[in-house]
């Protein structure tokens, strides 16, 4: 199985909790610090085991999976295959495109989700109960806002956090907001280096392209790149950037940023900081649209209320002559059978015949694309 979530959700944990309460034996390995030949010795420690005893059979539990490459996947796909191990991975990217298919399908995927704020309150209780230091402190929380927020549903943060402002206290302590951003602010570079702020730090980045403003693109993106983040990870957002914030204003955007994702695919660090400099720049730069983000929403929104609408008899497809004696195609035309390879026909359900979703944003590219459609439907598309 793999599990599937943002930091802090108990990924780890859930794994550790399975094998205790199985009592199976348990090997643990980290992708960032693990290689083929590690996970070679963990299979062959396996092979020794009983076979024919599947109560013993070993778990291992593999964090960060995505971060394997594929012969690293390709060792483990084998012992799968035979039930040497049950394996247990855990990611906080999508497996669809970190694992390789032929595991992934041998694989049950499940997706944790941040813990609500009840949720944290509880760990925090927890915390100061259980906790040998914690609890001979006399901890008062008169504000939870910033110590809740700060922790963005990640209970690994928030306990840090916690460690962090009781190791101010000596016999007591009462948290307010002011307490927590203090404390963070002192402990700022010990708090980043530690990925702690890894979706903080990408939203940043994000917004700063989206606000085209270069020097802060690259201020966000080197931090990533000095505490470690996967390159891949960072090119991965730089796609969905160009296709959200850039969009139809500079499609090159999205040819740039999917040959920027190719290239640190083969080329790991130092070098690939330059790659994705050169893209992070790029979209930086380009003008801005999100016409394209808007108007798929919009559409997605009409087909859930509006679910299953027939589809139009001409556009149907007629492959037997059954679906031809029922009019299936009848009275479509063929574009390119007229003058600009373009003819005015209906392509939406009868229901809907007069609902726009696309709006061209001002600028260069998709004002041409304005003229063009004014001119083809004239009137039709009302901007």
């Amino acid at each position: 199985m793999i599990f599937w979530g943002p930091p802090g959700t108990g990924k780890t944990t859930i794994a550790e909790l399975i094998c205790k309460s199985l009592d199976r034996p348990f090997y643990k390995l980290s992708a960032v610090e693990s290689s083929v030949k590690d996970i070679r010795a963990v299979i062959e420690k396996a092979k020794t085991k009983d076979l024919f005893n599947p109560e013993k059979q070993p778990i291992l539990f593999i964090d960060e999976i995505h971060r394997f490459n594929k012969s690293q996947q390709d060792a483990l796909l084998l012992a799968v295959e035979k039930g040497l191990i049950t394996l247990i991975g855990a990611t906080t990217e999508n497996p669809s495109f970190e694992v390789i298919s032929a595991l992934l399908s041998r694989c049950q995927v499940y997706t944790l989700e941040h813990h609500t704020v009840e949720d944290l309150k509880k760990i925090v209780k927890r915390a100061l109960h259980v906790d040998e230091k914690l609890n001979k402190l006399k901890v008062t929380i008169k504000e939870e806002q910033a110590l809740l927020g700060f922790s963005g549903g990640d209970a690994r943060k928030l306990l840090n956090l916690l460690e962090m402002l009781c190791a101010t206290a000596s016999k007591s302590l009462t948290i307010t907001n002011k307490l927590v951003e203090q404390t963070l602010q002192h402990n700022m570079s010990k708090y980043d280096k530690a990925g702690e702020q890894h979706y903080d730090i990408i939203s940043a980045f994000i917004k700063s392209i989206r606000g085209s403003d270069p020097n802060a693109t690259l201020y966000w993106l080197a931090r990533m790149i000095e505490g470690g983040e996967d390159p891949k990870f960072i090119a991965r957002r730089l796609l969905i950037s160009a296709a959200e914030d850039i969009g139809l204003a500079n499609p090159t955007a999205l040819v740039i940023a999917t040959n920027c994702f190719k290239a640190v695919e083969v080329i790991g660090f130092p070098e690939s900081r330059i790659i994705l400099s050169q893209a992070a720049i790029y979209l930086a730069t380009s003008p801005k649209s999100n016409s394209a983000y808007v108007a798929i929403d919009k559409a997605v929104a009409l087909v859930k209320s509006k679910p299953n609408l027939a589809v139009p008899k001409h556009l149907r497809n007629a492959p037997t002559r059954l679906m031809k004696d029922l009019e299936y195609g009848l009275g479509y035309k063929y574009s390119h059978d007229y003058s600009g390879n373009f003819v005015k026909q209906e392509f939406l359900p009868e229901q809907i015949k007069d609902t726009q979703f696309y709006y061209p944003s001002q600028n260069a590219r998709e004002m041409e694309i304005k003229k063009y459609l004014s001119a083809k439907w004239d009137g039709k598309y009302n901007f």
